[in-house]
């Protein structure tokens, strides 16, 4: 494993260094004013009002979650589906090829401040993640409600961040993980209570406690 994470950081010191060059020229190491983004969450203040509404309750089990259960990326358009669609929305002059995959551009990683020029080094994360959202009531859901949630473009559910970020969140709650840049700690609450809110989905006491916590500094 540890040439796995050799080669991996050797990339990604690469990657590091091709934006820097980048950064001369179009390419910002800083989040870029026009760039795009998820869905806008709710305010702070209505983010505490939705917190304040949804039902707390101890986390349910993982018995019988399977990622198959919730179906993607699915096709949104042409060629396109869920990944690719998001790759498009978050991203800087982004190019695709007739196959809809995206062959250039760059990435801001909200998460850790990271830019990126390879779709390959960005993961599309479920900010509830699906294990979280089963343990929070997605267990009782139909497969085409799962489905929905899963790709659901609507609200601010998916966002392309650093692929090693995404996978070391995997499936905790803001009580387990938060973001490393802080900046964007209080939109990153925002964007779990009005996923959850709009999803019906339940909280534990740690993770009420933790998103009113940030929430109370927004």
């Amino acid at each position: 494993m540890s040439g796995v994470y050799a080669r991996r950081a050797g990339r990604r010191i690469a990657g590091l260094a091709a934006s820097a060059v980048l950064a001369g020229t179009s390419v910002l190491l800083t989040a870029p004013t026009a760039q795009a983004a998820p869905p806008t969450p709710v305010s702070a203040a209505t983010a505490r009002t939705y917190l304040g509404q949804l039902t707390e309750r101890a986390e349910g089990s993982s018995t019988g979650y399977s990622r198959d259960k919730f179906p993607h990326w699915i096709t949104q358009s042409g060629a396109c589906n869920t990944r690719e669609v998001v790759l498009k929305r978050d991203g800087t002059n982004v190019q695709q090829d007739s196959a809809c995959a995206a062959v250039s551009g760059s990435w801001y990683s909200e998460y850790d401040g990271a830019t990126w020029t390879a779709a390959s080094d960005l993961d599309i994360d479920h900010v509830v993640a699906l294990a979280e959202a089963w343990r929070s009531g997605a267990s009782g859901w139909t497969t085409a409600q799962r489905q929905a949630f899963a790709n659901d473009l609507s609200r601010p559910q998916l966002i392309a961040v650093t692929d090693n970020v995404n996978q070391a969140k995997s499936d905790l709650d803001p009580a387990e993980w938060m973001p490393s840049r802080t900046a964007y700690r209080c939109t990153y609450a925002r964007m779990w209570v009005h996923v959850k809110h709009h999803w019906n989905l339940t909280v534990d006491s740690a993770e009420k406690s933790a998103l009113q916590g940030v929430l109370n500094n927004c």
